[in-house]
């Protein structure tokens, strides 16, 4: 992941986790959280914070976090704006190019709904933190929002829908002269 694809890019250098890894915690300021607001279409994104750890792992990284976000969505059945809390932890390992590690691209991978994901490839010297939050923060924003509570009513079709309904009005309307 590009630190300059990532709509909060919060880059750390390799160098910084080879030792002993680091911890951080992230607030996404105002002037992010617009930016993010916008490319998921959300009226609004009031918070975004995260703590993140970054930890060497064989000879890759391994980032956990968890984070959580207020943001403000319309009701797809009210039009009205409401906001949600959303949250979740994450794990995502990655792996440097030519690593034993990384899946063969050719191999057919087994379906195992209980394994960890393998890792990613590891691009350059810098892991953009931010990009994987911003990621997952995407993978749960609800697509079709409904405020709680409210409750589609569909219109009262008090109109016999089928083709011969359709036919026998033509057949009981008066003829035009």
């Amino acid at each position: 992941m590009s630190a300059q694809l990532s709509l909060w890019p919060q880059p750390v250098r390799l160098v910084e986790v080879a030792q002993s890894g680091l911890r951080r915690t992230l607030a996404a300021d105002e002037a992010a959280r617009a930016r993010i607001a916008k490319a998921f279409e959300l009226v609004s994104l009031d918070m975004l914070e995260a703590e993140l750890s970054a930890t060497p792992w064989f000879d890759g990284v391994q980032i956990e976090g968890r984070w959580r976000a207020r943001v403000v969505q319309t009701c797809g059945v009210s039009l009205e704006d409401f906001a949600s809390d959303l949250g979740g932890a994450f794990r995502v390992r990655l792996a440097p190019q030519g690593s034993d590690l990384l899946p063969d691209p050719e191999a057919e991978i087994p379906l195992d709904l209980e394994a960890d994901d393998p890792p990613e490839l590891l691009e350059g010297d810098e892991i953009d933190l931010g990009g994987y939050v911003v990621e997952h923060l995407a993978l749960e924003i609800d697509p079709f929002p409904r405020k709680p509570g409210v409750v589609f009513e569909p219109p009262a079709d008090t109109e016999e829908r089928s083709p011969f309904a359709v036919l026998k009005r033509l057949t009981d309307s008066p003829p035009k002269e």
